[in-house]
């Protein structure tokens, strides 16, 4: 069984930095894509920035210049760096990974981390 593990969220101040972290673990045998996703209260699920396993990135306009999305192969694990963050930022963040397991391949979601943005 494979389960992804996030961890890092927390209150921060506006202008603050958070690193989140999401850590795969289980029968797996090979990660290709990973993302982080967010959803605020009372809006959709939205697309952050996601990874390939050749380490093309690609971002959302509102993150662009602010997070900074990372893998470690080696440790199974997928970051998301957040500086300059702004309360519209305030979000559950989660993060997604397709993975080919001992089950065959599948898209599996981590069970979120909420990040908040206030003073």
């Amino acid at each position: 069984q494979v389960q992804l593990v996030e961890s890092g969220g927390g209150l921060v101040q506006p202008g603050g930095s958070l690193r989140l972290s999401c850590a795969a673990s289980g029968s797996l045998f090979t990660i290709y894509d990973m993302g982080w996703h967010r959803q605020a209260p009372g809006k959709q699920r939205e697309l952050v920035a996601f990874i390939t396993s050749g380490g093309r990135t690609n971002y959302a306009d509102s993150v662009k210049g602010r997070f900074t999305i990372f893998r470690d192969n080696a440790k199974n694990t997928v970051y998301l760096q957040m500086n300059s963050l702004k309360p519209e930022d305030t979000a559950v963040y989660y993060c997604n990974a397709d993975i080919v397991s001992t089950m065959g391949k599948d898209d599996y979601w981590g069970q979120g981390t909420q990040v908040t943005v206030s003073s």
